[in-house]
């Protein structure tokens, strides 16, 4: 049978009936795994002391460059940019000067009734780069903001448009898209949503990412893979009802849900006919592999289609200032100005001076310095380099990305691509070994990309100004690193 929405107890699946993905009856789901540290990248529960002292989280001095200087004197090289956040490097004093005078001349304004030139400045530019599709841009303060702002945008224009039945969202399995409630409903991170499951909203409705490492048939082109997919979604339409959808969510290339994994060609126009066919809005989570991570200033520049609402955020700012932004078209600015009609939404530090001055002036630097180009270049040299130097390892089942935006997922079997066991904490052990001595590296790590809370990817991401030295000096490193970890599970029996 198919599955209503049935609140936040469980997730929704559809009927698997002619389709390829397994389906889940409310009485035989079992409860979420809960691996212990299973989340790496959330913030430590460790007890510190009054000095604020982690000993689980090393402390920085230092940032310039590529490096980071620890208190002991080591200096890390960031192949991760935390993740992906850095994308001018550490330490760019024009960028430190520009926030410096934006703080002395406007240090802050509410945005409900007063501006600042810097949001001024900066919202035009997001929509002149954007070839004047976005026309309408808020300043939040995090990619979870911002995600969350663009369900609630997705949803309000359709009151505009005079369809309010329009509440249910379909989205994809293995998918992340912020820690917000909202945004944590609409992703499909396992982990990351099981604490809170029973606080979730229920009318989300999910079909399997585009994964082809995993997903695709034996001897199944490009052509028929997206020709499933379409399938999936347009099911996933029909149960809903179609008229009650308000939007497709999805990640272009997803980050820390699988590593990096980009779509097929043509997958994301096939995405698009069908939200077109029955009415419903496209929405792209830019926040990760956006504003030139991939090669392109926007993801969707490489999918041959353009999002009706965007949300983008680590590389708008580069972690100099706490940025992100929800990004409208005129499709939508036009049905809200039609009506005389607001965002119903806002927080208090929306549309921030200090904050708009610091993202456009890395802007400006990215675009003065040609570093999106950059980001092809470097990127082509850092797949090559991974896929050479990996491509013995039989441990390494797949590499992939776009740009400087590259995962690796690690199994236990390379021809079957069974996964390891999540209680080894693999991830968490590449990472460990990348920041110690002699190594010295800094990778962003996950798991769940097999589905389910299985499966370990290393995600590597450097800075778009990185150079070949810096590329190969990384690469080196990091094969350096899955030569020790392997070799130490060997020893354990691990393997």
């Amino acid at each position: 049978m198919l599955l209503e929405p049935s609140g936040g107890n469980s997730d929704i699946h559809l009927e698997k009936k002619n389709l390829q993905w397994p389906s889940l009856e409310p009485d035989a789901m079992e409860p979420i795994p809960v691996y212990e540290n299973t989340m790496p990248n959330t913030t430590s529960t460790s007890s510190t002391p009054e000095d604020g002292t982690d000993s689980s989280r090393l402390l920085v001095v230092e940032a310039k460059g590529n490096y980071l200087r620890l208190e002991d004197e080591r200096e890390i090289l960031d192949a991760c940019g935390g993740a992906a956040v850095t994308c001018i490097g550490h330490g760019v004093k024009e960028v430190s000067d520009a926030i410096s005078a934006q703080t002395a001349a406007v240090s802050y304004v509410p945005w409900g009734f007063l501006d600042s030139q810097s949001r001024r400045d900066l919202c035009k530019w997001l929509s002149q780069t954007s070839g004047g599709h976005f026309t309408k841009a808020w300043i939040t303060s995090s990619g979870s903001e911002a995600m969350e702002g663009a369900i609630k945008l997705a949803h309000e224009y359709h009151i505009w448009a005079g369809q309010p039945q329009r509440i249910n969202i379909i989205s994809r399995e293995d998918s992340y898209h912020g820690i917000t409630l909202g945004a944590l409903s609409v992703g499909g991170h396992v982990t990351r949503r099981g604490p809170f499951q029973s606080l979730l909203i229920p009318n989300i409705y999910r079909i399997p990412a585009c994964n082809p490492y995993r997903q695709r048939l034996s001897r199944e082109s490009d052509a028929e893979y997206v020709l499933r997919k379409a399938e999936e979604l347009e099911q996933a339409f029909i149960q809903a009802g179609p008229e009650t959808v308000s939007a497709f969510v999805a990640e272009p290339v997803v980050g820390a849900a699988s590593g990096c994994t980009p779509s097929v060609p043509g997958y994301f126009q096939a995405m698009k006919a069908v939200c077109d066919k029955h009415g419903a809005l496209l929405v792209f989570d830019e926040v990760m592999c956006g504003m030139g991570r991939t090669g392109t200033l926007h993801a969707w520049e490489q999918e041959g289609v353009v999002p009706d609402i965007q949300a983008i955020g680590k590389g708008l700012g580069g972690g100099y200032q706490p940025v992100a932004a929800i990004l409208a078209s005129d499709r939508i600015v036009q049905t809200m100005e039609a009506k005389g009609a607001m965002f119903t939404h806002g927080h208090t530090y929306m549309d921030h001076p200090v904050v708009c001055a610091a993202a456009l002036r890395v802007q400006q630097i990215v675009q003065r310095d040609n570093l999106v180009a950059n980001v092809e270049i470097q990127g082509r040299y850092l797949e090559k380099l991974l896929r050479t130097k990996l491509r013995s390892n039989p441990n390494v089942g797949d590499v992939r990305g776009r740009g400087l935006f590259w995962g690796v997922e690690l199994v236990r079997d390379k021809n079957s691509k069974e996964p390891f066991d999540p209680k080894l904490q693999l991830a968490r052990r590449v990472q460990s070994t990348a920041l110690a001595a002699p190594h010295n590296l800094s990778v962003y790590v996950g798991q769940g990309c097999a589905g389910n809370g299985r499966g370990d990817h290393v995600m590597i991401m450097p800075a778009y100004n990185v150079t070949h030295d810096v590329v190969e000096t990384i690469v080196d490193r990091f094969v350096d690193v899955l030569d020790d970890v392997f070799g130490a599970l060997e020893k354990e029996g691990g393997l």
